[in-house]
């Protein structure tokens, strides 16, 4: 990727940088929220509570039932709440029993973030203790269907809103924010929510979900979480007519105006928070996300989950999966539906390795992958018409149309699917890779699940039980033939939680893709015997903290290897550094 970034800034790296530009950033613990303990005392007053009745509605303080009998003779509570005192523990059990009690995914979205304005701990205790159950309610695929509706859901604002309207304002914008040690931003400007589109203003659901795993699997604080939407309007004509739309009502601004909002948007977040801040741009179309890396990366710790995020879990699950396939990643041959961010952007990133793997150059490496659009496979003699970040992968070869055809002449081991578009690994296509492959690897990426290439079902069931499969969006597992298969989720949130925090706390200055092979290689060696015997690529979900951890180890311990951390000295056993660093959701006792 950093390659492919580098031809796009003729040549430049992210390594090479001006000492100059380098300013300090740094940020403190104000809320004496990590290592975070029922033992350890805090005193509410000196940050903001004014009275018990504030307390009460202050999400970073308020634990409800829990408070003590002497907390509320210390903090004015008296006559405030119901005699009882129950636990952290008594009240989790109590809300997961009413969630659990609703019908609708989006009702328990819904739920979870009224929980999380009224009983910030609360909420991350819950997503903490029960991740593999609300992860799909707080992320994907609960959370498109929440955009989409954002603006009839919309109750209390979350994050910040930067629109045409801020233009030459926003540094005083972020200046709005009341949080001062700000560690990671999630911006989106809407274009390209997951596989639904443009929903304008109302993406602003993606970077509050993706902050919130920040949090719950990566252990970031929440006060050092920043969710922002650029609004730059919305083609999408549905919302421009909806009475209940929360954004502006126009027509997409693009070329020099975009260029320059955003470029002011970078400077003023550089100005503002320093330069150890990092920012994730989320769900950008694919004009703008590429050249949004390419013109930043060497100027600001910027990450791409869509592009970068994506790669390296879907990495880490191939690297896995050898151990199923045999081989080394150089002997397969990889077939992609899909060329836009992710697709290619997990082109590169199984390129680069192949090429560290091999010692051969990427030029040669990337001879094993092959890519369709919806104007077929990629090859040499569309090289003119196609767009600049498809170019590495125009291959020689004879022009061919459809998925099946292309299946047919590439004759690939594995299957990708990233083109947003459901069902579009038919039976056909599916029965074709099982004819010349012992156990085809098929990933179906696309998310929500509505937008999966193929269902875990299917790909089981057509393939008489030989595939090896996972997906964007969670399933449930399969019986075929009177044997479990319990289908992989490629989820990105295994990666850029721990990602993150292996940036935070070596202090980086920039992301390199050796950072990103570090991850997907942290990753992989979670994945045990035991969760290949059941045909799972990726551990479960119920130990990420765990895995967050050895990520963020892996990563720290690469920006220490490249030069570009900046907290020294370097700690001696990084996963325990990292783990010591990690947010608990612990209620805190007050004085």
């Amino acid at each position: 990727m950093e390659s492919t970034m580098k031809e796009m800034r003729d040549g430049a790296s992210v390594l090479d940088m001006d000492p100059k530009s380098t300013v300090g950033g740094g940020v403190e613990d104000v809320y004496g929220e990590d290592r975070a303990t029922e033992d350890q005392l805090v005193t509410p007053w000196t940050i903001s509570v004014a009275s018990g009745y504030s307390m009460l509605r202050d999400p970073h303080h308020n634990k409800g039932l829990a408070f003590t009998e002497k907390e509320r003779d210390a903090h004015y509570l008296r006559g405030l709440l119901p005699p009882a005192i129950i636990s952290q523990q008594l009240q989790e059990k109590k809300l997961m029993n009413t969630i659990r009690q609703y019908q609708l995914p989006l009702q328990k979205y819904m739920a979870m973030m009224e929980l999380e304005e009224r009983n910030e701990r609360l909420f991350y205790k819950l997503l903490v203790d029960n991740v593999e159950e609300l992860l799909p309610v707080v992320y994907t695929p609960t959370v498109g269907e929440a955009c989409q509706k954002y603006g009839s859901i919309f109750k209390r604002p979350q994050g910040l809103y930067i629109s045409l309207k801020e233009k030459g304002k926003i540094l005083d914008v972020l200046k709005n924010w009341p949080q001062r040690s700000i560690q990671v931003i999630v911006v989106t400007d809407g274009e390209r929510i997951l596989g639904l589109g443009d929903l304008g203003c109302q993406g602003m659901g993606i970077p509050v979900g993706k902050l919130a795993l920040y949090t719950a699997l990566g252990g970031i604080r929440p006060s050092a979480c920043l969710p922002i939407t650029i609004d730059v309007g919305t083609n999408n004509e549905q919302l421009l007519k909806d009475e209940f739309y929360i954004g502006l009502r126009q027509k997409r601004a693009t070329g020099q105006e975009y260029s320059e909002l955003l470029h002011e948007f970078m400077a003023a977040v550089k100005q503002n928070y320093g330069e150890k801040v990092l920012i994730q741009f989320e769900d950008f179309a694919n004009h703008n996300a590429f050249e949004l890396l390419a013109k930043y990366g060497t100027t600001h710790l910027v990450f791409n989950d869509d592009i970068q995020g994506t790669a390296a879990v879907v990495l880490a699950g191939l690297i896995a999966a050898l151990k199923l396939l045999g081989g080394s990643l150089g002997d397969h041959t990889f077939l992609f539906l899909g060329a836009g961010e992710a697709g290619t952007g997990i082109a590169e990133l199984i390129a680069l390795e192949m090429s560290r793997q091999t010692k051969a150059p990427l030029e040669e490496t990337r001879k094993r992958i092959w890519l369709t659009d919806s104007k077929g496979l990629v090859v040499s003699s569309r090289k003119e018409s196609i767009q600049h970040f498809k170019k590495p992968w125009a291959h020689e070869h004879e022009p061919v149309k459809g998925l099946l055809d292309a299946v047919k002449a590439i004759k690939p081991t594995v299957l990708i699917g990233t083109s947003g578009v459901g069902r579009t690994f038919t039976k056909e296509v599916i029965e074709a890779m099982a004819s010349f492959n012992e156990r085809p690897l098929i990933l179906a990426l696309s998310n929500p699940t509505s937008q999966s290439e193929c269902k875990a079902e299917e790909a089981y069931t057509w393939t008489k039980g030989k595939a090896i499969f996972a997906s964007g969006s969670p399933f449930d597992p399969v019986e075929y033939e009177g044997k479990v298969f319990i289908p992989g989720q490629s989820n990105n949130a295994y990666i850029f939680p721990g990602f993150g925090l292996g940036l935070v706390i070596s202090g980086a200055i920039r992301v390199h893709d050796d950072m990103l092979l570090a991850a997907s290689e942290a990753l992989a060696g979670q994945v045990t015997e035991d969760h290949l015997a059941k045909g799972l690529i990726y551990p479960p979900f119920s130990n990420i903290r765990t895995i967050s951890a050895h990520i963020a180890a892996k990563v720290a311990a690469k920006a220490y290897e490249l030069g570009v951390a900046t907290r020294l000295p370097r700690p001696e056993n990084l996963v325990k550094y990292a783990e010591s660093c990690m947010y608990s959701p612990a209620y805190r006792m007050y004085r």
